[in-house]
């Protein structure tokens, strides 16, 4: 569900013998291809992408990137993706490869893809390196700020030479993040929790996206300062922290159920100002353009509870 981010080390490739070889056979006027449609990106390991055309057969292994594909005009290119991809509403009929976390590699390389496309802290790091090994062009992706949702938009469309529809896309992008932080620049203050899982308890620290998004509208996040980007934490911290308001995700699209058993702590401030909101989890965990929408969402739930005060 492209739920959480874990951190991760980076992992160095060094540019394909492949590409090596086009380029010494492009200099000596023997290539026997033509690299008029060729291109080259730089993915988020800093390892060089390159294509000898437009990409036509893609491999999403997350929601989230399918998502991006959509919105950056690939969306009818990919032909497998994993479980829970579940946005746009096409994306529903994609056949399924397995899920994020395990991913079935007889049935994607059944696929004959051009193109995989990873996300670096959530797919199985062996099985995505094994795709690589066997000569598939792997891109592997991460977002952790909101340039970096506009550049994956850019650079997916390079990809699939769909550069109109992904350059709009990602103008859209950063005009509707620079309207928000217009409209909220001013806006006082008001310490929150967002919790992104029940079983363990967990939430994000400062460095996390949806800190990034939350701080536009004035959130400021009680466990800002832990060093995990996803910790896990418990009541107790909770209730010593007293947030003003409680955020929380679910295990679906309208089951704000994770809400319920704070309900029972009524001398925190957020229970007793009844400052507890539920957002869809799709749209601001998951690092898409669709964050816009979860934003909006979460500024407005941060204006209730300051009308509250």
């Amino acid at each position: 569900m492209d739920v959480v981010m874990i951190d991760q080390d980076d992992r160095l490739a060094p540019v394909p013998s492949w590409l090596r070889g086009v380029v010494l056979f492009s200099l000596f006027g023997m290539a026997s291809v033509s690299l008029a449609d060729s291109v080259c990106v730089e993915d988020d390991l800093q390892r060089l992408v390159c294509l000898e055309a437009p990409a036509e057969r893609i491999i999403s292994l997350s929601p989230g990137v399918t998502e991006l594909l959509f919105a950056a005009g690939a969306g009818e290119r990919i032909v497998g993706t994993t479980s829970f991809s579940d946005y746009p509403e096409a994306a529903e009929a994609i056949p399924r490869i397995g899920s994020y976390k395990r991913i079935d590699m007889e049935n994607l390389l059944a696929k004959e893809p051009d193109l995989v496309v990873a996300w670096i802290s959530g797919n199985p790091t062996e099985q995505v390196e094994r795709l690589d090994e066997l000569g598939l062009t792997v891109y592997w992706g991460e977002q952790r700020d909101f340039e970096d949702i506009a550049h994956t938009l850019e650079r997916y469309g390079q990809l699939a030479g769909t550069e109109s529809a992904a350059n709009q896309a990602a103008r859209d992008f950063r005009a509707g993040i620079a309207e928000l932080n217009e409209r909220h620049a001013d806006a006082p203050v008001v310490p929150y929790l967002y919790q992104i899982w029940d079983d363990p308890m967990m939430t994000v620290n400062g460095e996390h996206l949806i800190s990034e998004a939350a701080a536009v509208c004035g959130g400021e996040n009680i466990f800002g300062d832990l060093p995990r980007l996803t910790p896990r934490v418990d009541r107790e911290s909770v209730l010593a922290a007293d947030p003003e308001v409680i955020v929380a995700g679910g295990m679906g699209e309208s089951n704000p159920a994770w809400l319920d058993p704070w309900r029972e702590y009524r001398d925190m401030t957020a229970v007793k100002r009844d400052n507890l909101f539920f957002i869809p989890p799709s749209t601001i965990q998951r690092p898409t353009p669709r964050l816009l929408e979860g934003m909006r969402t979460l500024c407005d739930q941060l204006e209730e509870a300051r009308e509250r005060r």
